[in-house]
């Protein structure tokens, strides 16, 4: 039985819509009034570089929950209270100038927000107040699907038919807020404010409409709409990066503007129609919640590798390991494939499913470097970034994940292009120098024949000696032989894995660290992650 409170405070966080709400339904159904809150958490973003196309989706779709909200109340008053302040202070202080009796909040598993939320317990129980945690960001939570021994799965195939049999034959429930008009509250007149805009809390705009991108719970229907169209083709168009076949919902997933229970019973229904298409998109949200239970149930894993003797392995150091690193951010390898990919994450913040495991595969295999660099990496750049799905793909590639790929497996660049961007569309679009190559040599331009890239009538001699240097073959970026040698040292590695292991802390460059810091929480910034489709 639920209990009954005179007054709750909702806390948005990572859960941007008023539709399906688990957190505000709950406050709706034990409440006499309900307030809400969105907190603009200083200590998250003081650390974020002040162009960030997450926080700007953040801002539309606060923007957009309000009128929501609003439309829920039936009235035109401001309803959404915004504070830009440290979060783990502001919402007790609030929650104590509001008389509200408890805090209604949708939980998060990552380790630093389960520390900020159990400081946020403490203060509201020295208060006489509650902290509400609903689940609303995943189907099952880490400790509802577990093996017969009661254990956390470390194998996704089996944790995917445990995952199925659980939601059974019916649709995954979600949560009603027609209650809404009676007892939402307006924000009270001293917290009536204006929402702030990007330049109030100090950040410019990005390329992020430019992008066709748009916060919101609106924009986030519009998206899974285009999608259903295409759901049934998504088992082979979601493999081609110049092909429109993924959903593109993974950053209305990280921020909630779309709810996950009605993602589910879309492709639930579908399925049961023998869909192939649908079913594997199912699976990839099942692979959501299953990276959610290995960071709730194994949390090491967000600084350490999930297999041990992986920690053993001596990566690349020093100045050479360095300039490796930054020619793999700035997508300057000499892989066609690999640098379109880098570009793609840096001139837009997302990276197709397929490009994340070949930039990471080549990250980790070929140039013999941490992958907590390019998890650090992915982590500042990926619109859709989520902790536990990013480290979940990387541990996968670098075979130090729990059901990862095994460590001699690498992934040729070269092979992976003329399979998934046979005809070089992709490549061609973000890497527009290398357009005048025929379909076959675009994808190892150092191979072509002189006279496919040499000088043309309509081509300078700049443009000439600038074509030489990209098509060199790309020795500084390590060859596969070299990728081989470097995987035998990781399986000597891991036989003498009763070594020290390195302290991951020290080892991270600069550039991996430009403008990182704690994550997004509060709307905290799948497709993302290595593993990202949605």
């Amino acid at each position: 039985m639920q209990s009954h409170f005179s007054t709750g405070l909702v806390w948005f966080r990572r859960d941007l819509r008023t539709e399906d709400n688990a957190a505000l339904s709950r406050a709706l159904a034990c409440c006499d009034t309900v307030y809400c809150v969105f907190v603009y958490d200083t200590a998250i973003l003081d650390k974020l570089p002040r162009q960030d196309r997450r926080v700007e989706f953040i801002q539309e779709s606060v923007t957009a929950l309000e009128s929501s909200l609003q439309a829920l109340r039936g009235h035109a008053s401001r309803t959404l209270i915004t504070l830009h302040d440290v979060a783990h202070s502001a919402i007790p202080e609030l929650a104590k100038q509001l008389q509200a009796n408890a805090v209604f909040v949708a939980r998060d598993y990552e380790p630093a927000a389960v520390t900020r939320d159990t400081a946020v317990q403490q203060q509201l129980l020295a208060e006489g107040k509650q902290l509400v945690l609903v689940k609303d960001q995943v189907i099952f939570e880490d400790r509802e699907v577990l093996t017969q021994t009661g254990k956390p799965y470390g194998v996704f195939t089996p944790y995917h038919r445990a995952w199925l049999a659980r939601i059974g034959s019916e649709l995954v429930p979600g949560h009603d807020v027609c209650r809404g008009h009676a007892v939402l509250a307006a924000a009270p007149d001293a917290l009536a404010k204006p929402l702030p805009s990007l330049a109030d809390l100090g950040f410019e705009a990005t390329n992020l409409r430019a992008l066709g991108m748009h916060g919101g719970s609106a924009a986030g229907e519009a998206m899974l709409q285009d999608f259903l169209g295409r759901m049934d083709r998504y088992s082979e168009a979601r493999n081609f990066p110049s092909v429109k076949g993924p959903s593109y919902l993974g950053v209305h997933l990280r921020f909630g503007t779309v709810s996950i229970r009605k993602l589910v019973n879309l492709a639930l229904k579908r399925v049961r129609t023998g869909s192939e298409g649908a079913s594997v998109w199912l699976a990839e949200l099942a692979w959501r919640d299953f990276y959610f239970q290995i960071l709730a149930n194994f949390p090491h894993v967000a600084t350490q590798a999930f297999k041990p003797e992986y920690d053993a392995i001596a990566w690349e150091q020093g100045e050479e390991a360095e300039a490796l690193f930054e020619a793999w951010c700035e997508g300057k390898t000499g892989y066609p494939i690999v640098d379109a990919a880098m570009a793609q994450l840096n001139q837009t913040g997302y990276m197709h499913n397929r490009l994340r495991m070949v930039a990471g595969s080549f990250l980790v295999k070929h140039l013999g470097l941490d992958w907590r660099w390019g998890e650090k990496y992915f982590a500042l750049k990926l619109n859709d970034f989520d902790l536990s799905a990013n480290n979940g793909g990387w541990q996968w590639v670098a075979s130090s994940g729990c059901d990862a790929q095994p460590y001699f497996r690498i992934f040729n660049p070269v092979t992976q292009s003329e399979k998934f961007d046979g005809q070089g569309k992709f490549i061609k679009r973000y890497l527009p120098q290398l357009a005048d190559l025929s379909d076959k040599a675009i994808h190892a331009p150092w191979l072509a024949k002189p006279m496919e890239w040499q000088l043309r009538e309509f081509r300078s001699a700049a443009t000439t000696r600038r074509l030489s240097l990209i098509m060199r073959k790309p020795e500084h970026a390590r060859s596969r032989a070299m990728a081989s040698s470097k995987n035998q040292r990781i399986k000597q590695a891991l036989r003498l894995s009763n070594s020290p292991a390195p302290d991951p802390a020290t080892r991270l460059p600069s550039r991996a660290c430009q403008g990182s810091g704690p994550r997004p929480t509060h709307g905290r910034v799948h497709d993302a992650s290595l593993r990202c489709e949605r």
